[in-house]
């Protein structure tokens, strides 16, 4: 990964749990669950979502992502199968990265 003005944008995007969310069962056994996963698992492979998964209340969700703005990022994941109804965006913020691994120091990068 590059550091400078060369750098990727990161945003970091917080979901809520939204109104078909049941909060008596697991995340794996929410509705259209599997639909979601894949969905999810696609926007990985792209690199287009770098970090993500619930904070310990399950009720939140928080995803690192890689986007020129956060107009493409509501515009990507409202096309989640989840998007309004299992979760809903509570805010996309953008990350300066300022600290981590660096390509030339041997740690591994990002």
């Amino acid at each position: 990964m590059q550091y400078g003005p060369s750098m990727p944008t990161f945003l970091v995007l917080l979901h809520r749990s939204g109104p078909q969310w049941d909060p008596s069962r697991p995340m794996q056994e929410q509705s259209d669950w599997a639909t979601h996963a894949s969905f999810m698992d696609e926007l990985v492979d792209t690199g287009f979502v770098v970090l993500g998964g619930p904070l310990a209340d399950e009720h939140r969700v928080v995803l690192v992502v890689v986007s020129e703005s956060e107009d493409v990022v509501r515009a990507t994941l409202g096309r989640d199968p989840w998007s309004e109804t299992h979760l809903r965006v509570d805010s996309v913020e953008p990350w300066t990265i300022r600290l981590g691994p660096r390509p030339d120091d041997g740690r591994p990068a990002l």
